[in-house]
């Protein structure tokens, strides 16, 4: 790729002899360390809590979408993974509109006004699988209709949240707050960055894909059904998050990552907790994913903790660790849940585990008590924070042709 820029607002769009001005851009998935579960306002996706994510390197893991406006157009259109889906879904509705409006607020003559759009949108990880892809495409949505339609970048989390409730994290790049707010019409409800990429380079993810296929109960669903069922809900989002909000956004400034660690284990261990107090439960996590937990507890008690685990809602662990520790990490991992002959096992930073015998120091060799998984984890995307959408200029790139026509 040549990216221009780390922004999304770049010069004019491209504009070919057919009159279809086109733009692309990347945007990244992002990890929660502070679970966002529940909404007080389902319409206009309001949180019960506030939320703080770390930002994924776009190397390994983003969602790429082109938008393309046109005269010739007769209607919406949008394609998700090289399948035409229904443009008046209500959430792509209300990104269009909102983004349309800022357009026409800025200038009522807006020479995009009269035309209609298509979408092409493509993830380079399974989608629905717990790894955040709604939140990657739907910052992917907002973020090239904005630079298509030359709206200003400040208001745009306000609209990703209207689309996918977590994609307002995925507007910025390093670490993300996405405040709850208390007013009504959402206006402050937005999210907010508490370090760049670069303020903690040393910091690397491993997603450890347990089951890339679609979850079994949506978000969404989940997430209501808590609500109306959940006894524990209040005090986690009155008590708990709140604190935990405050004392994460210190560990991160000061790069205590013990500190980051522990609030991040003990948030995913009570948002788990939360949904299993839903009536009926949810069980996210399955078999494989308890082993991980208790394999990086026992490695976690030897030296002090290096591993910290977070669930999202899905089986697929993700681990936040230091670069320093993760070859003794991947080599773990690879020993006890790769299976035997598993090819591409590793993909991102790193292209091969570990050896063992000599990555693992003795005193973790002994601590290790573990039956071990084999085959429990299908692959490994070793990856680390980075940056916000980005916009992308080459045609080999583009998803929709210079004609109009998608590229799928």
């Amino acid at each position: 790729w040549k990216v221009s820029g780390v922004g999304i607002m770049e010069p004019a769009a491209k504009t070919s002899k057919m009159d279809v001005k086109r733009v692309t851009c990347t945007a990244p998935v992002n990890i929660a360390v502070i679970k966002y579960w529940g909404k007080r306002d389902t319409k206009l996706l309001l949180p019960i809590n506030s939320s703080l994510s770390g930002t994924l390197d776009q190397a390994e893991l983003h969602a790429r979408t082109t938008v393309a406006a046109s005269s010739a157009f007769t209607e919406d259109e949008i394609w998700l993974n090289s399948t035409q889906e229904d443009i008046n879904n209500p959430r792509l509705q209300n990104v269009l509109c909102s983004i349309r409006a800022l357009a026409l607020k800025k200038d009522a003559n807006h020479p995009l006004k009269d035309m209609k759009v298509k979408i092409v949108s493509r993830n380079n990880f399974p989608t629905a699988a717990g790894l955040a892809s709604s939140a990657a495409g739907y910052a992917c949505l907002v973020a090239s209709l904005a630079r298509l339609f030359g709206v200003e970048d400040e208001e745009l989390t306000k609209i990703s949240r209207v689309g996918s409730g977590s994609s307002c994290r995925s507007l910025m790049g390093g670490f993300v707050r996405w405040e709850m707010g208390i007013r009504d019409d959402g206006e402050d409800s937005i999210a907010s960055q508490v370090a760049p990429e670069s303020h903690w380079p040393e910091m690397e993810i491993l997603v450890l894909v347990v089951n890339a296929g679609k979850k079994g109960v949506s978000s969404t669903s989940g997430m209501q059904q808590t609500c109306k069922t959940s006894d524990l809900i209040d005090h986690r989002a009155n008590v708990v998050v709140p604190k935990r909000m405050a004392e994460i956004e210190e560990a991160i400034l000061k790069k205590d990552f013990e500190s980051f660690a522990t609030i991040t284990m003990k948030e995913s261990n009570q948002f788990h907790a939360t949904c299993l107090d839903t009536y009926p439960p949810i069980f996210y996590m399955n078999d494989t994913s308890k082993s991980i937990i208790q394999l990086l507890t026992q490695y976690n008690d030897v030296n002090g903790i290096k591993a910290a685990y977070t669930y999202d809602a899905g089986p697929n662990c993700v681990i936040y660790c230091l670069k320093e520790d993760t070859p003794t990490i991947l080599s773990m991992i690879g020993k006890y849940f790769k299976a035997d002959g598993a090819e591409n096992f590793i993909r991102g930073r790193s292209t091969s585990i570990p050896e063992y015998a000599t990555t693992v120091s003795d005193d973790v060799k002994k601590a290790i008590n573990h039956p071990g998984d084999k085959g429990g984890v299908q692959y490994i995307i070793h990856t680390g924070i980075g940056p916000g959408p980005q916009t992308l200029v080459d045609e080999e790139d583009q998803l929709i042709s210079q004609k109009g026509e998608p590229i799928i």
